[in-house]
């Protein structure tokens, strides 16, 4: 007995099992672009989150006596206005950080939207066969339509109406987020289908079907935690098709109105004096772009670090 407990002892203790999670951030962190990308988001969100909380002038801020407001036009960097002023005597950098608020807003609103769809439809056409075939038509339909131009029309069809019902800023905000998620949701929807296809024929999958797990259960406990790294991936990357497309939009003028501003708006309303002022299209500009880029290598190492099959490399 005492020879047993003896040899218990001197037997070596057992590591605990890794977590995955913590092996999915050690591949991140050894992707250089994506920690990168992930300090200049962070950063970005720092900005226009946390920079109205100390630099106080309001973005719609103009000076109340005619001659100030004639002087203050179109000025260069300065003390007083870091990022200099626009045609209105208004803030640049107080603009940017609103007009990044809502940028930021309509990626992550727009991508959630989009992701949804495109999972839902994923999923139900890879798990049931009888609407693979609508469902993927469906998709093929709408990768054929143009989307800028249905943006736009759509935009423009039903502006007016939205916002006499839910106030202008409201309802640009709603319309142009359901615009942008209801048109990019095809290429999740096909990424997660044939995830789904491929998670059909595995073993465990199989083995739930012979003792009778009903397909609701089956899809939420077996098949969607499985499919949840390309979803992860094509959210990153769908928050920066989203700003881009809100930008494209705000910049042909029929995004958010003057008084609501966004980077692309800045941009729009830049456009005529950028030879007086540059400033005025270059800082925006640089804005959307970081954010984009952040993002794209946030997505590139999370795609990495989400593949078992490279993970520890």
């Amino acid at each position: 007995m005492t020879d047993a407990t003896m040899k218990a002892d001197d037997l070596p203790e057992i590591a605990p099992p890794r977590s995955q999670w913590r092996d999915v951030w050690a591949q991140f962190r050894n992707h250089k672009g994506a920690m990168i990308g992930l300090a200049v988001l962070v950063v970005i969100v720092l900005f226009v989150f946390i920079g109205p909380l100390i630099w106080r002038i309001g973005p719609e801020q103009m000076p109340t006596d005619a001659l100030t407001l004639i002087r203050s036009k179109n000025l260069g960097p300065s003390w007083g206005h870091p990022l200099g002023t626009d045609q209105l005597a208004r803030d640049e950098l107080a603009r940017l950080m609103a007009g990044g608020k809502i940028s930021i807003a309509v990626g992550l609103t727009a991508m959630t939207l989009s992701i949804s769809l495109g999972t839902l439809v994923g999923v139900l056409s890879g798990y049931f066969k009888r609407l693979d075939g609508i469902l993927m038509r469906l998709t093929d339909l709408f990768l054929a339509l143009p989307l800028l131009p249905l943006l736009l029309v759509m935009v423009m069809l039903f502006r007016d109406t939205i916002a006499h019902v839910l106030g202008l800023e409201a309802g640009t905000f709603i319309l142009i987020v359901s615009a942008i998620g209801v048109t990019s949701w095809m290429q999740c929807a096909r990424v997660v289908r044939g995830e789904v296809l491929a998670l059909k024929e595995r073993e465990f999958v199989l083995a739930a079907k012979s003792i009778g797990t009903p397909p609701r259960r089956m899809i939420l406990r077996h098949i969607l935690p499985n499919v949840l790294s390309p979803v992860m991936v094509a959210a990153t990357l769908g928050i920066a098709n989203a700003i881009i497309t809100e930008s494209a939009l705000s910049f042909l003028g029929l995004g958010f109105p003057p008084d609501f501003p966004t980077w692309g708006r800045l941009l729009y309303d830049g456009v005529d004096l950028m030879q007086d002022n540059p400033g005025l299209v270059i800082w925006p500009g640089v804005a959307i772009s970081l954010t984009v880029l952040s993002v794209n290598y946030i997505g590139d190492g999370l795609r990495d670090a989400l593949d078992p099959r490279i993970r520890g490399r």
